[in-house]
């Protein structure tokens, strides 16, 4: 069985996380219509990894993107798509096997315009149990205490590995991600997919790599991850929050 549903994953030199996601994307039941990779200049082995993985699937495209950034990758992904679901996955997170199931179940409702998980961030010997119960939360305090207004509307504040999914004529309405964004650019979307519907956290998870946690430790990470949400939430322009947040491979 088949699902509607484009996977796009956007990378750049992700060889450490990338083979163990699609490994897991195998077990998926039902399997997604296409998987696509858009990949921003990575140098290190992750097309090969990719490319040596694509005859497992049924459809697995790799696009090499000319405007690398995250948001013009999913964006790019999202245009060569022809699923009438798109799933933003990134490159370190984990789906569990009914998850595409659980994504039409959620848009079947058609007040609901978008969804994702609850994020559990792991690493090989430990659970980020306070980071990941702050995310959590961060879905609802946020958009409640900067966005009133869209919150009692439906608005909710989620994060790439919440594993962000929405029905592709509406992606394609409000003009996708905005490509000038290095940062925030999820919850830009979620907050211009409102005026069609509702945004869920459903109550299921998936896992996501603690390697930014890791690299900066607790106190540092997460004091970061509450800054940006609160700068954000004032109107802080998102390519000076972008440099708080360099990426972490």
């Amino acid at each position: 069985m088949t699902s509607s549903i484009s996977i796009i994953i956007p990378t750049l030199n992700e060889e450490r996380d990338l083979p163990r996601t699609l490994r897991l994307l195998q077990c998926l039941c039902p399997q997604p219509l296409e998987i696509i990779i858009a990949d921003g200049g990575s140098t290190d082995r992750t097309l090969q990894l990719a490319d040596a993985i694509r005859p497992c699937f049924r459809s697995l495209r790799i696009i090499r993107c000319a405007h690398p950034g995250r948001a013009s990758q999913m964006n790019a992904g999202a245009a060569s798509a022809t699923g009438d679901i798109l799933c933003f996955l990134h490159a370190d997170t984990a789906l569990p096997d009914d998850a595409l199931r659980v994504m039409q179940h959620t848009l079947a409702e058609p007040k609901t315009v978008a969804g994702g998980f609850i994020s559990i961030m792991r690493g090989p010997s430990t659970t980020r149990w306070v980071t990941s119960f702050h995310n959590y939360i961060k879905t609802y305090y946020a958009p409640l205490l900067f966005r009133p207004r869209l919150f009692f509307r439906g608005a909710r504040l989620l994060f790439g590995d919440q594993v962000i999914f929405c029905r592709r004529s509406q992606f394609e309405a409000v003009g996708g991600y905005d490509g000038t964004m290095p940062i925030m650019e999820e919850a830009d979307l979620l907050l211009r997919l409102v005026q069609f519907g509702r945004i869920r956290q459903v109550n299921r998870t998936v896992e996501s790599s603690d390697r930014r946690v890791a690299a900066w430790g607790f106190w540092k990470a997460n004091t970061i991850y509450l800054a940006i949400g609160l700068l954000w939430g004032v109107g802080y322009p998102p390519e000076k929050l972008k440099r708080w947040f360099e990426d972490i491979r």
